[in-house]
């Protein structure tokens, strides 16, 4: 029987990107810098990949226990943008593994991948 656990709606903003960057060294301007994001073809800025990461495990580990999450492997299926709403949904198959994925309120999936509890 399947678990499914859903997280509340979190909205990215400009100022976690910029924070995110300073913390993670990544400074690649198409995730702060809204002209050099544009003048890249984008729509704007772009939140970085290891951001949506981070608050999939941040939610994993709310919900499991930080020492329970053995692992997990994601592939990143779209881009975020400031001010889109996203959220975690987990579906356990059994006690230790299942599914994640990060969705806007479009349901357009941001992320997917699996997770291995211990």
């Amino acid at each position: 029987m399947s678990q499914v656990k859903t997280s509340e709606f979190i909205t990215i903003t400009r100022e976690q990107l910029v924070r995110y960057a300073g913390a993670s060294g990544d400074f690649n301007p198409i995730h702060t810098n809204m002209v050099l994001a544009k003048d890249s073809g984008l729509p704007d800025v772009i939140a970085q990949g290891m951001f949506i990461m981070g608050l999939t495990g941040t939610q994993l580990s709310k919900w499991f226990g930080i020492h329970k999450v053995k692992q997990f492997d994601v592939k990143f299926t779209a881009m975020t943008l400031p001010g889109e709403e996203v959220q975690v949904i987990c579906t356990l198959h059994d006690e230790t593994s299942g599914e994640v994925i990060v969705r806007n309120r479009n349901e357009e999936v941001k992320l997917r991948g699996l997770v291995e509890l211990n």
